[in-house]
């Protein structure tokens, strides 16, 4: 799996087809992909990663405290592009983000996580066209990608 994450002063997301909008105050904004061979351990990893990530400031203005710490709230939003290879060519290729069959049970565990530690949550929606708002705070942005698979061999 591949998270951006950007800590955010505000963000809201907005369903293209409804005009649907769902809005967060201070706190993450999770951009989440999934990839081939991703697996519910992912997720397990992620989510108290990204909950104990110290990336908030302090009261000396050191980044010290995390989502948890600082009750924030974080809007989470599927993201197939985050896998894609722009190596050859001029079209990106997409090969390596997770069919949805895999990708949105895994997505769904990953709000559910989130959501049992009692974090306020807004999602986009899986495969539907969006526009995102985010107000990057700092600005502090992160890639983080769950450890990686070991080789199977053939």
């Amino acid at each position: 799996m591949r998270v951006v994450l950007q800590r955010v002063t505000h963000a809201a997301v907005t369903m293209e087809e409804t005009g649907e909008r769902r809005k967060i105050g201070p706190g993450l904004v999770v951009l989440l992909g999934v990839g081939q061979g991703d697996v519910e351990g992912d997720v397990d990893y992620l989510v108290p990663k990204i909950l104990s990530l110290r990336i908030f400031s302090d009261e000396y203005g050191k980044m010290n405290l995390s989502l948890e710490d600082t009750q924030g709230q974080m809007l989470i939003v599927s993201q197939f592009t985050l896998f894609a290879d722009t190596r050859k060519g001029k079209r990106p290729s997409f090969t390596d983000a997770a069919p949805p069959t895999i990708a949105i049970p895994l997505y769904e565990r990953f709000v559910s996580q989130v959501q049992a530690r009692g974090v306020t949550t807004q999602t986009g929606e899986f495969g539907a066209d969006m526009r995102v708002e985010i107000s990057n705070d700092g600005p502090v942005t992160l890639i983080i990608d769950s450890p990686p698979k070991p080789a199977i061999e053939k």
